[in-house]
């Protein structure tokens, strides 16, 4: 490790193989906490660059646990990178309970947050979920509820290893844009929201060379989500555009009524609001945007207002209470 820190602290790069290399290393606890800190530090100083990401990206998909048989049910995922510090509630697995509730099976890789109060695994962790790895249950979950939730380092002892650094730091990290391609379902279908236009092109140049159907979505503002604060792009495998929220028959909204609280019993309390369909409008709407967008994903010859009408449903049918609490009765 002092030699591969001597070399990038001299500007120097991995190529695909060298990363590929040190994450395994990594998993297998070859380095201390220190070194890790140390290694993480760099790609804070500069961009990671593609060889470097999907050398950490191939070593993470080959050190993760086999989960391959829950491929046949084609779930889509719904994850953002975080590191926006933007502290929104839990959009994007609202988002995940929404699409299960319209119908369609979820795979949601989630964990703590790293630099907002509450992060996917945090807001499942409130409502009594027990986090696992065990195939038998998660096919269960999915196969009756339309949905599963993978806790992420219970799948990769490398994300396990480092969880406490990221803690630590509190800061954002290549990490955060490693998550969400690392699901170990390795799906074919994803929403992955982003915090800028550089990452956004990244994500687009590896997906474009694989069979997975894609939307990568950023507010232009700097969510890593469809926020409503202004206008977001949309980028997909028919090209890129730009909306407004009055576009997509949404209102706009202000950061503050996207805060997802001081805590994490705050941010749960958010996310019980629109599981009940009590939320603020403004809530509720950041919600159906981005899982119409999610929708649209699975479903690319629906419009957008077809697809928006499908996850309002969702949430007003009372469909989404009832299967976040079949989710519950499987999971808890």
């Amino acid at each position: 490790m002092k030699k591969i820190l001597n070399r990038l602290f001299n500007h120097q790069y991995l190529d695909r193989a060298e990363a590929g290399e040190i994450m395994k290393h990594m998993a297998a606890g070859e380095y201390n906490e220190s070194q890790i800190a140390a290694l993480i530090s760099v790609f804070l100083m500069r961009s990671i660059t593609i060889e470097e990401f999907l050398g950490f990206a191939d070593a993470l998909l080959e050190l993760r646990t086999n989960v391959d048989r829950l491929q046949a049910y084609n779930p889509i995922d719904i994850v953002g990178t975080g590191g926006d510090n933007k502290n929104t509630f839990n959009i994007s697995t609202l988002s995940c309970f929404v699409v299960a509730a319209a119908g369609y099976k979820v795979a949601k890789h989630g964990n703590y947050g790293a630099t907002s109060v509450s992060g996917a695994s945090t807001v499942m962790e409130q409502h009594g979920v027990k986090f696992t790895n065990d195939v038998s249950k998660l096919e269960k979950s999915l196969d009756k509820t339309n949905i599963a939730f993978l806790h992420a380092p219970l799948f990769n002892d490398a994300l396990k290893v480092v969880a406490p650094v990221r803690k630590a730091l509190a800061v954002r990290t290549f990490y955060n844009m490693l998550g969400p391609v690392v699901n170990p379902i390795m799906p074919k279908r994803t929403v992955l929201g982003v915090f800028n236009l550089k990452m956004a092109r990244m994500y687009f140049y590896i997906f474009q060379q694989t069979d997975v159907d894609y939307s990568i979505i950023h507010s232009l503002d700097g969510y890593d989500e469809i926020s409503l604060t202004g206008d977001f792009k949309v980028i997909n495998r028919k090209g890129e555009n730009i909306f407004s929220p009055q576009q997509i028959g949404l209102e706009q909204c202000e950061e503050k009524d996207l805060s997802g609280g001081a805590t994490p019993q705050e941010a749960a309390k958010i996310f019980d609001d629109v599981i009940n369909n009590v939320a603020t409008k403004a809530q509720k709407n950041a919600v159906l945007a981005n899982s119409a967008v999610a929708i649209q994903t699975i479903n690319p010859d629906l419009t957008f207002t077809e697809c928006l009408s499908q996850a309002r449903e969702a949430i007003d049918s009372g469909n989404l209470k009832k299967t976040f609490n079949q989710f519950l009765l499987y999971n808890s």
